[in-house]
């Protein structure tokens, strides 16, 4: 089970629901340590006091604030504990809104919130199932490790789940990227769209979505560690150059559908485009004809399309 990192309540209007809080993710991925090359001794970072030129322990270390040159404010663990703030001892509900209004650049990691104890299960279960009826997300600010955080309340399997968010001022304007002024064609556009399609998925299930570069790198360590020859990598394919970006589009909608083993005959698709243009332009040119022979017989001039 994993561990709480932090316990609390959420604050609903007037309702308070006791939490703790775990982690809903964890790392998988392989750890590293700094050695010396020469001898493999281990290489580690030692905590040192520049006044005393000595090492520290832990225990000997606390938190502190350079409000100038020569003035630090010491902060404890307690100070933080007992900010003048309603967040630092509960995740407070401001809103509620639809999650497609929130950004997802703005949403970080993720928590699973537990009720603690039987008093928390009926408002627990309240919160749940009134977001879940709602169709929406609450936003929540509360405030962890010496900070006030934003962070969004959604339902998992009938879990709450806390994600943390980045405050609206740490989103970096998209401006600064300067996108590129190009045009594309709407047979580019309906090409873009059926590979997209023919990607689709329902889940992310598969062995495409697994953590390959774990799995590579513990063979690597394997193959050290038993003196065996290194596996060898793959050669990876040289990025084309595209010319012909309608031609790529249906290249690839062939091979997305060729190894779902569905037919991957889509050579037609600029074809069909064209012709549902041809359609929607032959009525207009009989349109135009019924217009001229009017405006022959009336001598009046024909409204604007």
């Amino acid at each position: 089970m994993p561990r709480t990192v932090w316990n609390g309540a959420i604050s609903f209007g007037l309702v308070t629901v006791p939490i703790h809080v775990q982690s809903a993710t964890e790392n998988h991925s392989i750890q590293f340590h700094q050695y010396h090359l020469e001898d493999m001794g281990r290489v580690r970072v030692k905590k040192v006091c520049e006044l005393e030129d000595r090492e520290v322990a832990q225990s000997e270390i606390g938190k502190g604030y350079e409000y100038a040159k020569d003035q630090i404010v010491a902060i404890s663990d307690v100070d933080l504990r007992e900010l003048p703030l309603p967040t630092a001892k509960a995740i407070e509900i401001e809103a509620f809104v639809p999650l497609e209004s929130i950004d997802p650049i703005q949403i970080g990691e993720g928590y699973y919130l537990a009720p603690d104890g039987q008093v928390a299960a009926k408002p627990y279960k309240l919160l749940v199932q009134a977001l879940a009826r709602s169709s929406k997300v609450a936003v929540a600010k509360y405030a962890w490790s010496g900070r006030e955080r934003l962070g969004l309340l959604r339902i998992r399997d009938d879990v709450i789940v806390l994600h943390a968010m980045r405050w609206p001022d740490e989103i970096r304007p998209p401006a600064a990227v300067d996108p590129p002024d190009e045009k594309v064609s709407e047979e580019e556009i309906e090409g873009a769209l059926a590979l997209m399609e023919s990607m689709a998925r329902d889940d992310l299930n598969g062995p495409e979505f697994e953590d390959a570069y774990t799995d590579a790198l513990a063979k690597i360590i394997e193959a050290k560690r038993e003196d065996r020859e290194l596996p060898e990598a793959p050669t990876p394919d040289k990025p084309a150059q595209v010319l012909d970006l309608m031609a790529a589009l249906n290249a690839s909608v062939e091979k997305a559908r060729s190894s779902r083993g569905e037919n991957a005959d889509v050579h037609e698709l600029p074809k069909k485009t064209a012709a549902k243009k041809a359609a929607k332009k032959q009525p207009a040119k009989k349109a135009t004809a019924k217009k001229s022979a009017a405006k022959k017989a009336t001598g009046r001039r024909p409204r604007s399309a």
